[in-house]
């Protein structure tokens, strides 16, 4: 299937990298080091260079007791970023958002794709994505980031992120967004134990919704860390192993910090699916 993000298509049915680009000082991984306009475009320059499809920006970090951000703080993070990576490269520009306000002026600006990874539950999102008028990608998660990871539980996690992300499709489709821009995302790490991670890893393929893209996120994400015992910066390993086993069952955007060595990573693991 193919989808068009903001006049660039591209079809769905293979995997596409996505780069994160953090415009914050706080972010889990490599907050503070992307928050000057100047070192942001080098970053994501050399993330387009290595074969990212899309750039995340993001400007208000949801590692679990992370600062909140004003709206206007964060709309002042990001788009002098989101207007200089539009105007400058050739690639598609995604905002890591949950405010109704930088939805809606990143869409002006030329962004291709809203993700959220609060699935539009803000008060005004849903009307802001159907506005916006293009592609969304809509994330699973169990309560607020400040707390998701106190005590988690579910009966049957797979089932439970399945219903949780139909559910939105409906809400997302009622509120006036086209059924063809919508994306999903699992949400691994966002209210989830190591246990749940896993056994959605394993069944990722189950959660394919027919017609909606999969997106993906275990980056450096502290699930590989209790795995290996490796440090956030030491996690590139683990992240491609994730990464590889996301692409072969199906996902279509593979969200990563390490974009150079997951391209090639996700070039391998499509060549074995189109060689059966």
């Amino acid at each position: 299937m193919e989808m068009k993000f903001a006049g660039r298509i591209l079809d769905m049915s293979r995997c596409h990298v996505m780069g994160v680009l953090n415009v914050t000082p706080d972010s889990f991984s490599d907050g503070g080091r992307y928050n000057q306009l100047d070192a942001a475009l080098f970053k994501a320059r050399q993330m387009v260079v290595d074969g990212a499809a899309f750039i995340d920006v993001g400007g208000e970090s949801t590692r679990p007791g992370a600062a909140k951000v004003s709206i206007q703080e964060e709309l002042d993070r990001v788009c002098p970023v989101v207007e200089a990576l539009v105007r400058e490269l050739d690639v598609i520009v995604s905002i890591d958002t949950s405010t109704p306000e930088v939805m809606s002026q990143s869409a002006e600006l030329g962004v291709g794709l809203i993700n959220d990874v609060r699935a539009l539950q803000r008060e005004g999102a849903l009307d802001a994505s159907a506005r916006a008028a293009i592609p969304v990608c809509i994330m699973h998660i169990q309560g607020e980031p400040e707390t998701m990871q106190d005590h988690p539980e579910y009966r049957n996690v797979l089932r439970e992120v399945s219903e949780f992300l139909t559910g939105r499709i409906r809400v997302a489709e009622k509120a006036g967004i086209e059924a063809h821009n919508i994306i999903l995302d699992p949400g691994f790490g966002f209210g989830k134990t190591l246990e749940h991670n896993l056994r959605l890893l394993a069944s990722l393929e189950q959660l394919q919704v027919v017609g909606h893209p999969m997106l993906v996120g275990m980056s450096r994400k502290s699930m590989l860390g209790h795995i290996t015992g490796r440090e956030v910066d030491e996690r590139l390993p683990a992240s491609l192993a994730a990464a590889t086993i996301s692409a072969m069952k199906g996902a279509s955007i593979i969200r990563v910090h390490d974009v150079r060595e997951t391209v090639d990573a996700v070039k391998i693991a499509t060549a074995v699916k189109e060689a059966v």
